[in-house]
């Protein structure tokens, strides 16, 4: 790949409601902290109404925010999901249309757009409840090779594997259109909801797979040795990726593994978006061909920034230093 190259993501459009919350609300609701559950409109409504503050507006989604920050990088970026027909589905592709990101690919539902309320408690942990909303009535024959027609490469979102066939549909298109494709597990549940399909898919279509150590546990079945980890998964894919957080990231290809260092946040706000955007700065050095090591640094510096943030985006100042630091 060069630096020109086209990377199209492929995932659910979510507007962010980012609200800070005390342990006690997490305490009210249904569902363990820290998890992801999938809720209904009127679910999701009720939360919002009930907030001790005003939640935060801003577009999200995990393969969003790897594109998000990828076209604040520079790079040439396009997005394929659902929007919907509604302002926070004009407000999510007007956003993206201003970073320079290629608005063209998104489909446009008849229902609301997708809306994820993320609970941030003092400790920084994120506890979201997740309306899919438009994002979720993509079907797999609105899906094509030419979707992906003057893309090198396709970034995905784990959380497309709860539904197989559309996943298998924007695997074969994008690989049909002779992209390159790395895979995000997106979370535990997803990999242990998904384990009997994940095999057959890495090895047959995905070349980079992104997990932090909870995912890799899962698939893995290793506790504690995340080099071990790295390397079973390099088995499938050619290069694999376990990002341990504070304890900095295993990046595998063939029988290597190389440890990277993290990089210390002076304080954790909020985690939301932490994983996705170290996706963003890997694949970014990837792109221009930079070593792997220099790769995981890259995403390294996002995930260290984006911890020391509400939500999932960056100030101007601070993206101003990051990328003074990287080229």
């Amino acid at each position: 790949m060069n630096a020109t190259a086209t990377i199209i993501g492929i995932g659910s459009p979510i507007v962010d409601a980012i609200a800070p919350v005390e342990e006690s609300f997490i305490a009210q609701i249904d569902g363990a902290k820290g998890g992801m559950v999938l809720v209904d409109a009127p679910t999701i409504s009720g939360l919002i109404e009930s907030l001790p503050q005003a939640a935060t507006a801003a577009p999200g989604g995990s393969a969003g925010n790897t594109l998000f920050a990828l076209a604040r990088m520079g790079v040439s970026t396009s997005f394929l999901g659902k929007t919907g027909n509604c302002p926070q589905g004009d407000f999510y592709r007007d956003r993206f249309t201003q970073l320079g990101g290629d608005s063209s690919r998104f489909k446009i539902g008849n229902v609301p757009n997708g809306r994820c309320l993320s609970l941030v408690t003092p400790d920084g942990e994120r506890t979201m409840r997740t309306d899919l909303g438009a994002a979720m009535t993509l079907a797999p024959e609105e899906i094509s090779p030419a979707d992906f027609a003057g893309c090198e490469h396709a970034h995905i979102e784990g959380y497309l594997l709860f539904n197989e066939a559309l996943m298998r549909r924007v695997l074969e298109s994008a690989k049909e259109a002779g992209c390159t494709i790395s895979l995000d597990l997106a979370s535990f549940e997803v990999v242990n909801a998904t384990k009997n399909i994940l095999p057959e898919l890495l090895s047959e279509y995905v070349d980079i797979v992104f997990a932090n150590e909870e995912e890799g546990s899962a698939y893995t079945g290793i506790s504690d040795d995340y080099p071990a980890m790295a390397l079973q998964l390099a088995e499938l894919c050619d290069i694999a990726v376990v990002k341990v957080g504070a304890h900095g990231s295993y990046v595998a290809q063939g029988a290597q593994v190389q440890k990277i260092d993290p990089m210390h946040a002076a304080q954790v706000i909020d985690t939301t978006g932490a994983g996705d955007l170290w996706a963003a700065g890997f694949l970014y050095g990837w792109s221009q061909q930079r070593p792997l090591a220099e790769c995981a640094k890259i995403g390294s510096i996002l995930g260290a920034a984006v911890v020391q943030e509400q939500g999932s985006s960056l100030p101007e100042h601070v993206w101003q230093d990051i990328l003074a630091s990287i080229d």
